[in-house]
């Protein structure tokens, strides 16, 4: 089977595992736990989390092996391994099986519905008492259509606006993070000071795609419906709004992830902001900002310290790792371990947030620090968590589909030739229509 198998419907996922299979697997639950435990993820992330607050506190079996496999993410490849892995893995002896995989929001329902993942209640052992702190939307994207938890995270990913302190300065006369979300409340305030930040020889976003993630989060249907691509009326606004940024010179026509986008925070960026979670400041701000970059992070290297966050016009969410059971696993009680200590021990999510800056997903433990004199000195000394909260109870995944990936890819990709001039607006639409249809023929649309 191709490596896309996966990809395809979740009845066409289920003919590639035999009943026999399943029942094989569920024979071994009795047997003694693995001495090897493989680990499938894109990066080195976790490995990070699972060496600082797992092995280092001795709570690794002295006879466990661990084995990372690692491939990247781009063009999808992680998934492509992933898929081909797990096609095989009851073909495999015990010790070469999958026992554990990360999964990120965009794909995620593609291997919630489907067999290779292990109920975390039912399978695992882990309760409803152990996850009751953990945010509602976190287990809402991990449950498949028979209700049960297929996967666990040990973060949240809360999203808003993380801005330049100097530069809202200089176009709105304030830094103070209270006074700049209220200039920022509505996207009609939104854009009246990206308007300002323009007069003023600024870019209110590094460019196209900065502000997408807050539109696709707020969808309110599902972008596939009976086999048939609906684009909701969120996107519609998103590429109005960029169109509209674009030509009036309010974003500095850089794609997301690139060195342009990025330049925008460093000493000589003119960028006012950038939409984003706690996430995004530790791997993408902070490197980008400073102007030495071996040399310490503190104030004065770069932009380190002159920005601070606000919740900005929407709420939204962006991105997330879920921690998932592969069937097959012998190592179930590990696993359960693993999962406990990672995603459901208060102290842990409180030490990740206050070492890593991550928010995490525990409200008791986030609630805390956000009562504390916790201070992020990237942002300027300004403790951040409570914005953080404000906007992750308002999050919602309900219209998540295992296109999502797909999807939000291709229109990034489709439209930024219609916000350069290079194309019509229906033009780009019958790109990313064609685009979507190598992928996936059996889908509808309607222009």
């Amino acid at each position: 089977m191709k490596n896309k198998s996966l990809r395809l419907p979740v009845i066409l996922v289920l003919l590639t595992v035999s009943l026999s299979s399943f029942i094989s697997c569920e024979k071994k639950d009795n047997t003694p736990e693995g001495k090897v435990l493989n680990i499938f993820c894109w990066n080195t992330e976790f490995k990070t989390r699972f060496n600082d607050y797992f092995i280092s506190k001795g709570l690794l079996p002295a006879d466990v092996k661990i084995n990372w496999i690692i491939n990247p993410n781009e063009n999808s490849y992680y998934q492509s391994k992933l898929d081909e892995y797990l096609v095989k893995q009851f073909d495999l002896p015990a010790d070469e099986r999958i026992d554990l995989f990360l999964v990120e929001s965009d794909y995620a329902k593609k291997y919630v519905d489907t067999p290779f993942t292990l109920d975390i209640y039912k399978d695992i052992g882990i309760t409803d008492n152990d996850t009751k702190d953990q945010y509602q939307y976190t287990k809402t994207i991990m449950t498949d259509n028979s209700g049960h938890l297929k996967g666990i995270s040990w973060q949240a990913c809360p999203g808003g606006f993380i801005y330049r302190r100097s530069i809202a300065l200089s176009v709105l006369g304030t830094d103070n993070p209270e006074e700049v979300q209220q200039a920022l409340s509505t996207w009609d305030k939104f854009d009246y000071v990206a308007s300002l930040a323009k007069d003023k020889g600024y870019f209110m976003l590094s460019g196209y795609d900065d502000s997408y993630r807050v539109f696709y989060d707020n969808i309110k249907a599902p972008f596939v419906q009976n086999d048939t691509i609906v684009i909701d009326p969120a996107i519609k606004q998103w590429i109005k709004q960029t169109k509209t940024y674009t030509t009036k010179g309010y974003n500095n026509r850089a794609n997301l992830w690139t060195v342009e986008s990025f330049k925008g925070a460093s000493i000589e960026g003119k960028v006012f902001g950038y939409f984003a979670p706690a996430w995004f400041i530790d791997y993408c701000l902070i490197p980008s900002s400073l102007q030495f970059p071996k040399g310490e992070r503190k104030e004065g290297n770069g932009t380190y310290g002159d920005w601070a966050f606000c919740k900005g016009p929407q709420a939204f969410s962006w991105g997330g790792t879920w921690i998932c059971a592969a069937s097959g696993t012998d190592n179930k009680k590990l696993i359960k371990d693993i999962m406990f200590t990672l995603t459901c021990k208060k102290d842990t999510m409180t030490s990740i947030a206050r070492e890593m800056g991550d928010f995490t997903n525990n409200r008791e433990a986030m609630s805390e620090i956000a009562a504390s004199d916790y201070k992020n000195p990237f942002l300027g000394g300004q403790n951040h968590i409570t914005p953080f909260i404000e906007n992750v109870e308002a999050i919602r995944k309900d219209f998540v589909s295992p296109y999502d990936q797909e999807i939000n890819e291709k229109i990034n990709h489709c439209f930024a030739p219609y916000f350069e001039g290079l194309m019509t607006e229906e033009e780009a639409w019958n790109y990313f229509y064609s685009e979507i249809e190598q992928l996936h023929p059996y889908l509808k649309h309607n222009k």
